[in-house]
C-alpha cells in the first residue's frame, strides 16, 4: 500500500485514491463537512441529519463545480457510534461502513482522523501508523509531550502522517500576507480566537506562524486562565505575537491584526469551505507525490508552542522557554 521514498507516491494508484474517515467525536462535525468537500452531498440528507448548521450554510453557498478533489474519494467511514457513521454516509455518498476502526485496513490507502481532541490522537491514529496507513490527523495533532513524542518519533522511522489546521491555508490571511509591505517593519501581531486553548490555540498559531521564519520562536507565557487564554510569544525577528483564545468570543473566531513602523492591517477568516478544501488538497497532494505541503518539523514547533502554553498557565504565567526541550 506504501511505498518507502519520500519523493515517491504513497499510494500505488495516484489517480485512484481510496480514503477512510476513522472516529467522530461531537461538537466537531467534520466527518459530515469534509466528506461533503470530498464527494459532494445530498442537501436534503445534510439539512436532516447535520447537527451543524454552519456548514449545511457554507456547503449549500458552493456550486457542485467546487466539490471533489481530483483523484480521491471517500469510500469509508467508522465512527464511534454506528449511528454516526450511517448519517454520515447518507449525506456524503460513502458507500462502505466498517464495523471497526481496523476494518479500514488493507480497504483504503489512507485514513482521516477528524477528531480535535490532542490527547486522543496517539491510541486513534496507532493501528494505522502501525499498519504503515498513512494518516491525516485533525488539529490538534497532540496536548501533551509525551504524545509529541511518540509521533516525533513514528516520523523519524519513516511512518506518513500530516496534521495541520485549515486556517493555515485561509485566503484571507494570503492576502494579508501580500500586503504586509503596507505596514512597513512588522512589530506585532495580534491574533484572537475563540473557544479554548486546548482545541483552538492551534488555529490562532498555525494562522500567524507563516508570517514569521520556522525555527525562531523564544518563549511563550500565559497569564490567562482556562477559557480566557491570554499568551504572549517571541520571536527571534524581534516580533512579538499576542493571542487570546477566549471562550464563546465567537465574534472574534480569527481576527488577525499586523502593526508595524509605517501602519496595521486586518484580515478576519471567513471561509471554511476553501480552507477546508485547500488542507484537504494538501493531504492528497502528499498522497500522490510522497512530498509533505511543509516540514513535519513545523507542527512539532507550533504543538510544543500548545503545550508550552498549557504549561505557562498551569504554573501561573511563569515564561516557557521554546529554545530548549521542553522538561518532561
Amino acid at each position: 500500500m506504501t511505498r518507502a521514498a519520500n519523493s515517491a507516491p504513497l499510494v500505488d494508484d495516484p489517480a485512484n485514491i481510496r480514503l477512510g474517515f476513522a472516529g467522530f467525536r461531537a461538537p466537531n462535525y467534520h466527518p459530515y463537512s469534509w466528506s461533503a468537500i470530498l464527494n459532494g452531498y445530498d442537501r436534503e440528507a445534510l439539512a436532516a441529519h447535520c447537527p451543524c448548521p454552519p456548514i449545511i450554510d457554507y456547503l449549500g453557498r458552493r456550486p457542485p463545480a467546487d466539490f471533489g478533489v481530483s483523484g480521491a474519494r471517500v469510500t469509508h467511514i467508522w465512527c464511534d457510534d454506528r449511528d454516526d457513521a450511517e448519517r454520515v454516509a447518507a449525506c456524503c455518498h460513502i458507500a462502505n461502513i466498517a464495523a471497526s476502526e481496523t476494518e479500514l485496513i488493507g480497504a483504503v490507502d489512507a485514513v482521516l482522523i477528524p477528531v480535535d481532541i490532542g490527547g486522543e490522537h496517539v491510541e486513534r491514529a496507532r493501528p494505522f501508523i502501525e499498519a504503515g496507513v498513512p494518516v491525516f490527523i485533525d488539529k490538534p495533532l497532540v496536548d501533551n509531550l509525551p504524545d509529541l513524542q511518540q509521533f516525533i518519533a513514528w516520523h523519524a522511522a519513516g511512518h506518513k502522517l500530516m496534521s495541520s489546521s485549515g486556517l493555515r491555508y485561509s485566503a484571507r490571511f494570503a492576502e494579508l500576507q501580500e500586503r504586509r509591505s503596507e505596514v512597513g517593519t512588522l512589530q506585532l501581531i495580534v491574533m484572537t480566537m475563540g473557544m479554548t486553548w486546548e482545541q483552538y490555540a492551534i488555529h490562532a498559531l498555525e494562522s500567524v506562524y507563516p508570517f514569521l521564519p520556522p525555527g525562531g520562536w523564544l518563549d511563550i507565557v500565559n497569564t490567562g486562565t482556562a477559557g480566557r487564554d491570554a499568551v504572549h510569544l517571541r520571536h527571534g525577528s524581534g516580533v512579538d505575537v499576542m493571542v487570546a483564545v477566549v471562550d464563546g468570543m465567537d465574534g472574534g473566531f480569527g481576527c488577525m491584526t499586523l502593526y508595524g513602523t509605517e501602519g496595521h492591517i486586518s484580515a478576519q477568516f471567513d471561509d471554511s469551505f476553501q480552507a477546508f478544501k485547500a488542507q484537504l488538497t494538501g493531504f492528497i497532494t502528499f498522497l500522490q507525490t510522497g512530498t509533505p505541503p511543509f516540514p513535519f518539523s513545523q507542527t512539532v514547533e507550533l504543538m510544543r508552542m500548545v503545550i508550552g502554553g498549557l504549561r505557562s498557565r498551569d504554573q501561573q504565567g511563569r515564561r516557557i522557554d521554546l529554545t530548549q526541550p521542553l522538561p518532561a
